[in-house]
C-alpha cells in the first residue's frame, strides 16, 4: 500500500465515497478520483486508502444538565467504541464541556484510559450567572452553561492541530451552545484549519427539540464529517458503527496546488468520482492556505 505523504506543500485530504443509498465503497484507486481547488483542476500526487494508517481521534462529551438522561448509556457505547477502533498505533483524547471545558484523558492510546475517564464524567449543573475563571477562557462573567463552541474550538485548535495524519472529533451533545466565547463560524474554522473531520451525535427530542441540528449541520458538512440524529440512547450503537466503518474505509488524497501562495486564503476543494454514477464523496469542503512556520 502507498503511504500517504505529509509535506508542507501538499494539501492531504480524507474522504469516503457513498452509493445513491448511503452504502461505502471500498476498492477505488487514484484513477477513479477527479480533484478541483477553486475550479481548477489538481494533479492527484498521492493516494491510499486508509485503513491501516494511524488515527487521531477526539472524544468531546456534552455534561450540562439537559444531556443528565443520556450520558450513561454514552458512557457504554462510547467506550465499546473505543475498544473497537482504537490500535497501538492510534492516539485519542476525551474532553468534556458544561460551563467550562475540561481535558479528562490526555492523547493515549488505551481504550481502558479513556473508558475510565469518561466514567467520571457527570453532570455539572449552572448556576444562575456563574463567573468562570479556571477554564480555558479565564475571566468571563458571561452566564454560561453550555460551552459547545468553546469545545469545539478548543480540541482543534489545543490539541488537534498539532498532530498529522487522520484526524477525527466526535462531539455528544444535544447542539444548544450557551455561553462560549466564541461564535461557531470561529469553531468551525479551527477545525478546517486543524484539517479535523467533524462527526455530531446529535441528541433530538429533549428539551430543546432540533434547534442545534443546522449549526452541527454546518460543523460537520464544512469539516467532511456528519450529523447522526440520536432520537433514542439506542440509536447510539448504529451511529458509532457506522463512524467506525467510515474510519475504516477513508480514501487519502495529496496534492501540490497549482496557486502555492501562502496567503492564508480559504481555498474550496471539490472531489468527484470518474465514471460512477450515482456515487457521492464526503470530503471536507476546502482549507486555509497558511504559510507554515
Amino acid at each position: 500500500m502507498e503511504t500517504l505523504k505529509v509535506n508542507v506543500d501538499v494539501v492531504n485530504v480524507y474522504c469516503n465515497v457513498k452509493d445513491k443509498h448511503g452504502a461505502l465503497i471500498p476498492g477505488l484507486k487514484r484513477e477513479d478520483f477527479a480533484l478541483t481547488e477553486d475550479g481548477v483542476k489538481q494533479n492527484i500526487k498521492y493516494f491510499a486508502a486508509e485503513t491501516d494508517q494511524p488515527l487521531t481521534l477526539g472524544i468531546l462529551m456534552d455534561t450540562s444538565g439537559s444531556m443528565g438522561q443520556v450520558i450513561p448509556a454514552e458512557k457504554e457505547v462510547g467506550g465499546a467504541f473505543l475498544n473497537q477502533v482504537l490500535t497501538p498505533k492510534d492516539l485519542a483524547f476525551f474532553m468534556t464541556f458544561d460551563v467550562d471545558v475540561n481535558l479528562e484523558q490526555d492523547f493515549t492510546s488505551s481504550a481502558r484510559e479513556l473508558r475510565r475517564a469518561m466514567e467520571k464524567a457527570r453532570v455539572i449543573e449552572a448556576p444562575g450567572s456563574p463567573t468562570i475563571a479556571r477554564g480555558p477562557f479565564p475571566g468571563s462573567s458571561n452566564p454560561r452553561s453550555t460551552a459547545l463552541y468553546d469545545g469545539i474550538y478548543l480540541a482543534a485548535d489545543e490539541k488537534l492541530s498539532r498532530e498529522v495524519g487522520r484526524k477525527a472529533l466526535i462531539v455528544m451533545t444535544d447542539g444548544i451552545d450557551e455561553g462560549s466565547k466564541v461564535r461557531l463560524n470561529e469553531a468551525v474554522e479551527s477545525a478546517q484549519k486543524a484539517d479535523v473531520i467533524c462527526y455530531v451525535l446529535l441528541f433530538t427530542g429533549g428539551i430543546y427539540g432540533n434547534r442545534g441540528e443546522g449549526y452541527m449541520r454546518k460543523v460537520t458538512e464544512e469539516t467532511g464529517g456528519r450529523v447522526f440524529e440520536i432520537g433514542r440512547p439506542e440509536n447510539l450503537k448504529t451511529a458509532f458503527d457506522q463512524i467506525a466503518s467510515e474510519l475504516r474505509t477513508q480514501y487519502g488524497i495529496g496534492y501540490t496546488p497549482i496557486n502555492g501562495k501562502k496567503d492564508g486564503t480559504f481555498r474550496k476543494i471539490e472531489i468527484h468520482t470518474n465514471g460512477k454514477d450515482g456515487y457521492k464523496v464526503q470530503a471536507r469542503r476546502g482549507y486555509y492556505a497558511i504559510p507554515h512556520s
